[in-house]
């Protein structure tokens, strides 16, 4: 019971550290394109409580675990972006909403390799894959989950970048009920279709590390 405990605190801990590198990296590439909004607001900080939301951050990842689905997701709190302040709009904002994506996929190879190469070595104890798997696997989950092209989500703000105009009426009816969608899409959809993606991509990632 103890153990499961243990186990349950850290996933958390480990999901909400890389639900924060994922705004920092939004916000720094915002700055890099010209826009310190992120900066003015106070979010460019490693300090996880500016960039927690009650629901995102808690109440589904708790609603999730309770449920017994087997699919664990948070999010953080958007942090603040003006793209009119872009030196180039459609690059800025496609590459500030791919940012929080590579930082996971980022986060996600380097444990993944690390638990290659201490397999390798012969150094690499129980704890250490226990933690270093969770890590893998939640960015892995993150990475997939933000390119859906769904409202708030990443994937949404690269869609729109691409959609012409005369497809407006797509984005016009994602943002008003792409949340409920995405909702929908947690409860019923994803305990279904992400563990085969997710078992794909973990093994190009780790091998049969874990």
């Amino acid at each position: 019971m103890q153990g499961d405990t243990i186990g349950i605190i850290t996933y958390v801990i480990i999901l909400l550290a890389s639900v924060v590198i994922h705004e920092l990296a939004h916000g720094y590439v915002a700055e890099y394109f010209g826009d310190p909004t992120a900066r003015y607001a106070g979010r460019l900080t490693i300090n996880p409580l500016p960039h927690l939301e009650l629901f995102g951050s808690f109440l589904l990842p708790l609603i999730l675990l309770l449920s017994g689905t087997g699919f664990m997701i948070a999010w953080a709190k958007p942090v603040p972006v003006n793209p009119n302040n872009f030196y180039n709009i459609k690059r800025g904002t496609i590459w500030v909403a791919l940012a929080g994506v590579i930082s996971n996929l980022l986060l996600a190879v380097v444990f993944g390799l690390l638990i290659r190469l201490l397999a390798t070595t012969g150094t690499l104890t129980a704890g250490v894959l226990a933690v270093t798997s969770k890590i893998v696997i939640l960015n892995i989950v993150l990475v997939v989950f933000n390119l859906i092209p769904l409202p708030p989500l990443d994937g949404s703000k690269v869609l729109f970048a691409f959609l012409p105009a005369k497809y407006a009426y797509i984005e016009s009816f994602l943002n008003k009920w792409g949340f409920i969608l995405l909702v929908l899409f947690i409860i019923f959809l994803a305990p279904k279709v992400f563990p085969p993606i997710l078992h794909f991509l973990t093994h190009i990632i780790v091998g049969s590390g874990i």
